[in-house]
């Protein structure tokens, strides 16, 4: 038993030091790193959804919004859809809509919008700010029963 660890040890050890003396498993030298640089087309992995820096911070307004509401308690989902100025109920919430905006170059990409949520019976708004729809834990709605998101904008 002896024999063949001491046979596999001898034959497995020396290979690395083999390779790593002729260059082959080497670190990358910064020549190497220069010539990927200068073959990366920016706009090969970008493609036509954004062709420029300027075009990427441009956004446009929508006529409205559609919305996720859910209630906890009941469990209940519902999508609504609304227009800019106008205000959409679910159980004893009342959402106001203030804008929509959305990439100009991907209508259907990331919304965000300007939202204030009123409490039944309340004057002040329960959440005013706005919330983005990749990232709806950015800016949430902090309400013991329900909760609301951005889905997306509507254009027509």
């Amino acid at each position: 038993m002896m024999f063949w660890r001491a046979l596999i040890l001898a034959l497995l050890l020396p290979m690395p030091l083999a390779a790593q003396s002729d260059g082959t498993l080497g670190l990358i030298t910064e020549e190497v790193l220069d010539d990927e640089e200068e073959r990366f087309d920016p706009t090969s992995v970008i493609g036509d959804v954004i062709t420029s820096r300027a075009e990427a911070g441009r956004v446009a307004n929508a006529s409205g919004a559609v919305l996720r509401m859910l209630d906890k308690i009941s469990g209940a989902v519902e999508d609504v859809e609304v227009a800019t100025g106008r205000t959409a109920t679910l159980g004893r919430i009342d959402v106001v809509l203030g804008e929509c905006r959305y990439p100009v170059n991907n209508p259907s990409g990331n919304a965000f919008a300007f939202l204030e949520v009123y409490d039944a019976g309340e004057t002040s708004p329960a959440f005013r700010g706005w919330m983005v729809a990749d990232s709806p834990a950015l800016s949430a709605l902090d309400h013991p029963r329900y909760d609301v998101w951005v889905m997306r904008c509507t254009t027509s």
